[in-house]
């Protein structure tokens, strides 16, 4: 029976890497995306290091980091007593080439792959085109699409949404998007201003009942430039939150109060903590932000999506080249769901309310384990082994 092409459902960067490791491997693949261009998505930016070893093997990682910033300390600091705690992923160097986190927008990862994949004539990016649904029967799936001469259809053997949080694949499929919508939401800005200069880390969460703090260091122009975001009320109004005088008022309640700080970039969004029920219908599946979403202190989303498109590609390769049972398939489901869960909803929760924690009691504690966790050696590697989620890599393998 002849095999019909591996259709993905956006070219973001985890459709991206899913369609660059199918065509590696020889499988043919179309892309659909909606918009006339890559998308420039600026809120991820950390890659941990399997993310990194798994570009590695598209042979794309040593492109990304020549591009980024490399951070290989982390810190938990305090608003009002200053650093907790600093973590070295030196301390994990023996498991892994890239004991550091690697720090570059998204759409520069997306944009390098694209350009590899412009090398396999087996592969096809449509842009303009947008899937608006799906049908499916036991020999296939048939992709429905809006694009700019109006509605059409392809057949594919496969198709993976990869079609962010509004996924219209994972709308089709009818699962439910498990979890919750955080009632706070997000205020990010940007400052060209050296924060290591008043001794902060490239990366930084600092933890405070009202106003806690995640700062992230991205490359430009030569010097980097700092991502700061703050919690706000979900019902602020996004002109005030926005006012220059409103932003200069967060960024100078943390740092010198005695400088104005270039803000050449700010918005406010929502955040989401859900897990799709179902990753997988028979020959549909999700991945990314249509498969899970979660806030983004650690840094694990954007890392997450991109495991399950390495885990999803090399699996449909195993059932279409090597003539594996379909099991194979469903295992995508079970690795790569159990370990959003366990690791990745987990820890983002958890470290979203070490840092807005707001009894005195519990938050001292809270603190003080952090503290102990950096002074002992072992205790300091394994908070590491799950942070750079090194665990959850292992934990996924190990489920049959």
């Amino acid at each position: 029976m002849a095999q019909h092409p591996v259709i993905i459902s956006g070219a973001g960067p985890v459709g991206l890497v899913a369609a660059l490791s199918l065509a590696q491997k020889g499988i043919d693949v179309v892309l659909l995306e909606g918009e006339s261009h890559i998308p420039e998505d600026l809120r991820a930016g950390t890659f941990h290091p399997p993310t990194v070893e798994m570009l590695d093997t598209l042979g794309i990682g040593e492109t990304l980091r020549s591009r980024a910033v490399q951070v290989p300390e982390w810190q938990i600091r305090d608003r009002k007593t200053g650093l907790v705690a600093q973590f070295d992923l030196g301390l994990i160097a023996d498991l892994t080439p890239y004991p550091f986190r690697l720090h570059v927008e998204q759409h520069k990862l997306s944009n390098i792959a694209y350009q590899a994949l412009q090398q396999h004539s087996n592969a096809k990016v449509m842009y303009r085109h947008r899937c608006t649904g799906y049908t499916q029967d036991a020999d296939g799936v048939t992709v429905t699409f809006d694009g700019p001469d109006g509605a059409g259809e392809i057949r594919g053997s496969y198709l993976i949404g990869a079609d962010g949080a509004r996924s219209v694949v994972r709308k089709t499929m009818g699962t439910e998007f498990e979890g919750f919508t955080w009632p706070e939401r997000f205020l990010v800005f940007a400052t060209p201003y050296d924060l290591r200069q008043q001794g902060y880390t490239g990366n930084a969460y600092i933890a405070d009942p009202d106003e806690w703090t995640a700062i992230f260091i991205q490359p430009h122009d030569g010097n980097g430039i700092w991502r700061i975001a703050f919690p706000i009320k979900g019902d602020a109004d996004d002109t005030e939150v926005l006012q220059p005088e409103s932003v200069q008022g967060k960024i100078k309640g943390f740092l010198s109060p005695d400088i104005d700080y270039d803000i050449p970039y700010k918005s406010v969004y929502r955040v989401h903590q859900r897990v799709a029920k179902n990753f997988r219908d028979q020959r549909v599946f999700i991945a990314g932000d249509a498969a899970h979403v979660n806030n983004p202190l650690g840094g694990m989303g954007l890392n997450s999506g991109i495991h399950d498109a390495i885990n999803l590609t090399d699996k449909i390769a195993q059932v279409m080249q090597n003539g594996a049972d379909d099991d194979v398939l469903t295992r995508y489901e079970r690795q790569r769901r159990t370990v959003n869960v366990e690791y990745v909803q987990a820890i983002t929760i958890r470290n979203k309310r070490l840092l807005e924690e707001r009894d005195p009691e519990v938050r001292k504690q809270r603190l003080d384990e952090m503290r102990a966790t950096a002074k002992d050696k072992d205790a300091h590697r394994q908070f590491l082994i799950n942070s750079s989620m090194i665990a959850s890599v292992r934990r996924a393998n190990e489920i049959a």
